[in-house]
């Protein structure tokens, strides 16, 4: 890919981080983006300890599939195995966003799986989010949790730690991210009314084959 190419995704990084700062999906320094450059075993991804509103095109960093860096002064996120991993384990997989965000978090806290009491879970995440088992922030226990949870699907909750969300590209890895965080608030404040229903199984099967369809 070209260097002009890799500026524009860099950009689009930059931009998606304070995109997700703005609109109370972390704070600080919490959470991480990358992206997986077509056709080739690297990734960019954002850099450790940097806060989201100064970090600039030049702070993104190129990692190999090894996690060598191949482009970048400064170090990769503490996260970068769960990211590499996850590429690694699903080539449909283009981007990911991991947030901190409030209501997802909570969840996460409490070990719940949300069950799929909402259609558009089925249809963009591909049913219930499940809750990776705990592992320390950066470690190699937290990347395979995280992928063994994830499976096939478009997100996970990460145990006492947050939400990692993933898509084709950014657009639809954001996106999945704000679903994720909505479909956690809707889910504890119906729990405080009674028990969310899931959806009838008829629908889950239905839309399961169309979430299937769609990632391929």
């Amino acid at each position: 890919m070209y260097a002009k190419e890799i500026n524009k995704l860099k950009t689009d990084i930059v931009e998606a981080g304070k995109k997700m700062l703005h609109k109370g999906l972390v704070i600080g320094t919490s959470g991480n983006i990358s992206i997986r450059i077509s056709g080739e075993d690297r990734i960019l991804i954002t850099p450790s300890s940097v806060e989201y509103d100064k970090i600039e095109i030049d702070d993104i960093l190129v990692v190999d599939l090894e996690k060598n860096v191949l482009d970048g002064e400064r170090s990769p996120s503490v996260e970068t195995d769960m990211h590499i991993g996850i590429y690694t384990t699903r080539p449909d997989i283009g981007t990911i966003v991991h947030t901190h965000s409030v209501y997802a978090t909570a969840i996460a806290s409490l070990g719940k799986t949300i069950p799929p009491f909402l259609d558009e879970m089925v249809l963009m995440i591909g049913g219930e989010i499940e809750v990776a088992e705990y592992g320390m922030p950066g470690s190699k226990e937290l990347a395979q949790n995280a992928v063994r949870a994830l499976g096939k699907k478009n997100a996970v909750l990460l145990a006492n730690h947050g939400s990692l969300c993933c898509g084709k590209n950014l657009e639809k890895a954001f996106e999945t991210a704000e679903l994720v965080e909505r479909v956690a608030k809707i889910f504890i404040l119906s729990s405080l009314l009674g028990k969310p229903k899931s959806l009838p199984q008829e629908a889950l099967e239905l839309e399961q084959k169309i979430f299937e369809m769609l990632i391929k």
